[in-house]
C-alpha cells in the first residue's frame, strides 16, 4: 500500500463541504495531522479483496477493459478519450466544453431511462446545459445545504436507530436493505411524497439499472421493455410536481439519492469490518476522515461518460467536439491502488474527485457523505463483522445484494 505518493497537488475542484457539521469539520483538520500507527496491510488487503467482487459481479468485462487502458494518464482509441489521472479528469470537467445530451452520456441516459428520450432536453437535471443547468442546481442548493442537511439528519437517523437495533441483542442485520430504508425515506422527504420508502428505494434501484441496460448491446425491444416497467412504477411513486419540478427531474432525483448510498454505506461498512476501523469509526473528527476516504476508494459513480462539445485539451492531449470522453473516477482518485488510509487520507482536491468538479459537481454530495457519516457512527458501538456478503450482479453502481452483520467482540 502506498500512501506517499498517491495524491496530486490540491486543485481547483469542487469545493463541496466535507462532513455535516461543523465540528467534525474542525476535528477533521486535527486528524489530518495525526501521525500515529498506520493501517494494517494484512487487514487492509483482506478488505480490499472482498470488495473487489462487487465489480466483479456487476461489470466484469468493462472494468477489465478498463483497467487495461491504464498504460497512460490520458488513453485515445479511435473517438473515445480514457481519463485516468486525477488533473486530467478535473480538467475534463471544467475546461472541456461538455454536450450533455448527446448518445453515451449520463444525462441521455437519464431521459431514456425516465421516458423522455424524445422530448426537448433539460428535463431531468443530467441533461441540462448553461443557465437551465446553473437555475436547477440553485433550486436544489437549499435543500441540500448544510442546513437542508440538518432539516433531513432526523428521517436517516430515526431509520439507523430502529434498523440496528437487532444488533444489540445478538441478533444479525442486512445492511443493504437499510441503505435502502434510509436512502428511500431520505428521498421520500427531499421529494415531498408519502411513498414507502423501501418501494421507493427498489423502484429507483430497477429504474437506474435500466437505464445502464439500455446502453448494453442487445435487441432494442428487449431494452425498452425492460425500462419501462421500473420507471412507470417509480414515476407513480412519486406523483407529478412538487418541489423538485416535473416527474421526470424528480425521477431522476430520486434515482440518483438512492443509488449512490445504497452502493455506499454497506461497502462502507464491509470496509470497516474486515480492517477493524470501529474506533476511528467511533470517534467523531476520526470518522469525517474515513468516510472520505472510505467514498474515495469504494467512488460509488466508478466511470462518467461524457462527449466534448467543442475542442480542448485533456491531460496534454487534443480533444475534439464529439469526441466520448470516458472519465474513469476510480483511477482518478487511486481506488484501485491506494487502500483508504484515515490516518495519512489523500488531498481533498483528489478525494472530491468522486463526486465531479466544478459546475459538473454531484449536489448530493454533502447529504450523501452526511448520511455515511452517521451510519458508521450508528454502528461503531457494535463493532460489526461480517457474516455473509452476496455481490449484486443486476445493480447500476457495484454494490452488495446482501451484507449480513453481526455485532463483535467487545461491543
Amino acid at each position: 500500500m502506498t500512501t506517499d505518493t498517491r495524491c496530486s497537488p490540491p486543485g481547483s475542484g469542487c469545493p463541496v463541504a466535507a462532513g455535516a457539521a461543523a465540528g467534525a469539520a474542525a476535528g477533521a483538520v486535527s486528524e489530518r495531522r495525526w501521525t500515529g500507527a498506520a493501517a494494517d496491510p494484512s487487514a487492509t488487503a483482506a478488505a480490499r479483496r472482498r470488495d473487489r467482487r462487487v465489480y466483479l459481479a456487476a461489470h466484469p468485462v468493462l472494468f477489465a477493459l478498463l483497467a487495461a487502458s491504464r498504460r497512460g494518464p490520458v488513453v485515445r482509441v479511435g473517438r473515445s478519450v480514457l481519463v485516468h489521472d486525477a488533473g486530467a479528469f478535473r480538467e475534463a470537467l471544467t475546461r472541456v466544453p461538455l454536450d450533455r445530451e448527446a448518445a453515451g452520456t449520463t444525462g441521455r441516459a437519464a431521459r431514456s431511462a425516465l421516458g423522455r428520450a424524445d422530448a426537448p432536453a433539460g428535463g431531468v437535471l443530467f441533461d441540462q446545459q448553461g443557465a437551465g443547468h446553473r437555475a436547477a442546481r440553485r433550486a436544489l442548493a437549499d435543500d441540500l445545504s448544510s442546513a437542508g442537511v440538518e432539516r433531513l439528519r432526523p428521517v436517516w437517523t430515526a431509520v439507523l436507530a430502529r434498523r440496528l437495533a437487532p444488533l444489540a441483542a445478538g441478533r444479525p442485520v442486512d445492511l443493504v436493505p437499510v441503505a435502502r430504508e434510509v436512502a428511500g425515506a431520505t428521498a421520500a422527504a427531499l421529494l415531498g411524497t408519502d411513498a414507502a420508502p423501501l418501494a421507493l428505494a427498489e423502484a429507483a434501484g430497477d429504474a437506474a439499472y435500466a437505464a445502464v441496460r439500455d446502453h448494453l448491446p442487445g435487441p432494442p425491444w428487449f431494452r425498452r421493455r425492460a425500462t419501462d416497467e421500473p420507471v412507470a412504477r417509480l414515476r407513480a411513486l412519486l406523483g407529478d410536481g412538487g418541489p423538485a419540478g416535473d416527474d421526470a427531474a424528480r425521477a431522476m432525483l430520486a434515482v440518483a439519492a438512492v443509488t449512490t448510498v445504497v452502493a455506499a454505506l454497506p461497502r462502507a461498512a464491509a470496509w470497516c469490518a474486515d480492517a477493524a476501523w470501529w474506533d476511528r469509526a467511533a470517534a467523531e473528527g476520526g470518522r469525517t476522515v474515513l468516510v472520505d476516504e472510505l467514498l474515495r476508494v469504494t467512488a460509488p459513480s466508478p466511470l462518467l461518460p461524457r462527449v466534448a462539445a467543442g475542442s480542448g485539451v485533456v491531460g496534454g492531449r487534443p480533444v475534439r467536439a464529439g469526441d466520448r470522453l470516458l472519465l474513469v473516477a476510480r483511477h482518478a482518485v487511486g481506488a484501485h491502488r491506494d487502500d483508504p488510509d484515515p490516518w495519512r487520507p489523500a488531498e481533498p482536491a483528489v478525494s472530491q474527485l468522486v463526486f465531479g468538479a466544478g459546475p459538473h459537481a454531484c449536489p448530493g454530495a454533502r447529504p450523501a457523505r452526511a448520511q455515511l457519516h452517521d451510519a458508521l457512527g450508528a454502528l461503531a458501538p457494535y463493532r460489526p463483522v461480517v457474516v455473509r456478503a452476496r455481490a449484486d450482479r443486476r445493480a447500476a453502481l457495484p454494490g452488495w445484494r446482501s451484507l449480513v452483520v453481526r455485532a463483535g467482540e467487545g461491543s
